[in-house]
């Protein structure tokens, strides 16, 4: 299943449109990770555990994505657009594409 943020896919045509397709997750922040990397954000430096979870969700979302496309009987996903709120001490990633089938 192709994926992409374009809304074509060079060499390819879309022969037609399955609809809008979207995966979310909100994701509990850990109070120890938390504080460490608070620490790291203060004295400079970059978080992996975040880094690695949020690549984990985007991946695990995407993977739902195709799924959801698949089940509308699409074989390619354009469009595609994450988005990240934080609301508390939670972290909320969306994805959305629009489903389609390409030849």
């Amino acid at each position: 299943m192709i994926v992409t943020t374009t809304d074509t896919i060079e060499g390819k045509t879309i022969t037609e449109y399955k609809g809008v397709v979207a995966a979310e997750a909100v994701i509990g922040v850990n109070v120890i990770r938390d504080f460490f990397a608070g620490i790291r954000d203060f004295i400079g430096g970059r978080t992996r555990s975040y880094e690695k979870e949020l690549s984990k969700h985007r991946e695990e979302l995407l993977e739902e994505l195709k799924e959801k496309a698949r089940s509308k009987g699409a074989n390619a996903v354009v469009g595609v657009s994450f988005s990240y709120e934080m609301y508390q001490s939670m972290l909320m990633i969306s994805v959305w594409g629009t489903a389609v089938v390409v030849d």
